[in-house]
Order: structure tokens, then sequence, then C-alpha cells
């Protein structure tokens, strides 16, 4: 009894030191909890990311005659090809003005939705309501009501306003229409969900010292919401950027909306060229990190300190 009871104590001693011995180290055994979510990361993203990254340096023979450039020849395809450069621009000449349209109109709306009234929650409702279509259905949606044949164009004839039907979709006001209707839900919840953070004392006492509402805007709420200004236009752009659907369905595929994810979707289901497709792919990513960086420094400038809201 003696000698299994002393064993007893040395194993939990044993481990107790043990457990001592990897909490100095920085080790506590709680991370194990993460192998699944690791794992699960490893399979569905760093895999599949470096697998895409590995694929566009196996260019198609076809490829490597035509640009050069061996094992880069995609990407040397990519830069010298102004059918799939140009795209670049034409993809952030939709993205930029949209996800900051979306930006700066949500900013006076989530402002007077702050204040209680009769209303708020149906007007709030309606606002977010674009979230439950998605794009297809705002698609078809632009097209009924805004195509040649759609209920705008006829009221407008019929009462005599234009003599021909305005061209409001299958070009890039069409795309540009249904980024707006789609992204402007998620711009205004998220900034109202950091306005939410933003203590109303600040602006109480900066009232009380005799500024305006502009100075209160500017000096005291402003400088509090960038960080959330600037995460929530990254994130309208990164949604902006990787347009598809409504690049397709209500524009011209072809034209001023020929996209990089309609460049991808050709190389990968038209010309089977996987490695291409892997290649614009990779540089989508790159032109959205290279406008990221650019968001972050600037409101490293406007604001360096940590944001007040709740997103």
């Amino acid at each position: 009894m003696v000698t299994s009871a002393t064993t007893t104590a040395n194993r939990t001693a044993g481990s107790a030191s043990l457990k001592h011995r990897l909490a100095e180290r920085g080790i506590d055994t709680k991370l194990l909890l993460l192998v699944p979510a690791i794992v699960f990361a490893l399979l569905l993203f760093v895999y599949p990311f470096a697998y895409g990254i590995g694929l566009t340096f196996q260019p198609l023979a076809a490829t490597q005659e035509q640009w050069g450039g061996g094992f880069f020849a995609n990407y040397v395809a990519f830069f010298r090809d102004a059918f799939i450069f140009d795209s670049v621009w034409l993809t952030l000449r939709l993205a930029l003005p949209a996800a900051l349209f979306n930006v700066l109109v949500s900013i006076p709306i989530a402002f007077k939705l702050r204040n209680k009234f009769r209303g708020k929650r149906m007007l709030q409702t309606l606002l977010v309501l674009p979230i439950t279509l998605g794009t297809v259905l705002t698609a078809q949606g632009l097209l009924i009501f805004a195509g040649r044949q759609g209920w705008l164009n006829r009221f407008l004839m019929e009462n005599g306003i234009i003599d021909q039907p305005l061209q409001l979709v299958n070009n890039y006001i069409g795309v540009m229409l249904s980024l707006i209707i789609s992204g402007f839900p998620f711009a205004y919840l998220l900034i109202s969900s950091y306005l939410s953070g933003i203590d109303p004392s600040l602006e109480a006492a900066a009232k009380t010292l005799g500024a305006n509402w502009k100075q209160r805007f500017r000096r005291v709420t402003l400088p509090l919401l960038a960080p959330g200004l600037a995460t929530t236009f990254i994130l309208t752009f990164v949604l902006a950027f990787s347009v598809f659907p409504s690049a397709r369905l209500v524009g011209d595929a072809s034209g001023d909306t020929r996209v990089l994810a309609l460049m991808a979707y050709r190389a990968f289901s038209e010309q089977l060229d996987y490695s291409m497709a892997s290649t614009i792919a990779i540089m989508m990513g790159v032109v959205e990190l290279i406008v990221i960086a650019f968001v972050f420094l600037g409101r490293s400038f406007l604001y360096k300190g940590s944001t007040g809201g709740k997103g």
C-alpha cells in the first residue's frame, strides 16, 4: 500500500514537473486543442495555395514557345499579353470606386441610424436585405428592372421622358450597380459596429467645449473610426475585386468588365490551361495585397491607436 501510494505520488510530481518545464518554455498542453484547426487550415488553405503556386511554374509548351521565359513563361505571358494584363486595370476600375462609394455612403447612414426613432428596425432590415439575394439574383433583378425592355425603360419611354432605352446593363454601369447593391450591406453593418463602440461622451465633451458637428467629426469621431473605415474598405474591396457572376451576367465580358476572375475562368474552363489560371489567381492576390498595404499605410498617417469599435 505504501509503495503504491509512493509510486502514484512520484508520477503526479513528475507530471507536474513536466508541465512546469513546458510552461517555462511557453508551451501549454492546452495548445493541443489548436491541432484540429491547424490541420484544417493546412488541408483547405495552405496546401491548395502552395499547390497553386507550384502549378504556375509548369507552363504549357505552347505558352513557353510563344512567350519564352522557361518556368516563368506564365508570368511573362501575364505581363506581356495586353488582353490579360489590361484586365488588372479594368478590375481595379470597378472594385476601387465601388468599395469607396459603399464606405462613404455608409458613414452618414450609420450616423443617422445611431439614434432611436420610429421605423428604425424596418429601415435597417431594408438596408441589409440585399445580403440575402446573392450576386446572381441581384444581377437577374437588374436585368428585369434596368434592362432595355425592363420596367424602368418602359416607364420612361411610355411617359415620353426618353426616346430610346437607356443602356444600364451589359456594361460597366450594370456591374457597378451590382457591386454597390451587394457590397453596401456589409459596409453599413461593419461601420455601424465600429461606430457603436465609440463612447458618445467624447463627442458630448467636444460639444461642451464649443466644437461644432464638423469639428467633432473631424477631430474626434473620424480618428477613432479610421481603423474601422480601413478594415471596411479592405473587405468591400476584396469582395468587389473578386467579382465574377455580375461581370458575366450584367457586364460586357469581352469589353470594359473583362475582370481578372473572368480571365482565370476562361483559362481554366475554355483553354484548359490550369497553370495560367493559377497564375492569374495568384496575381489577383498580389494586387489585392498591394492595395491593402496602401490602405493600412494611409490609415497609419491618420490614426495610430486602436479602434474604438466592436467590429
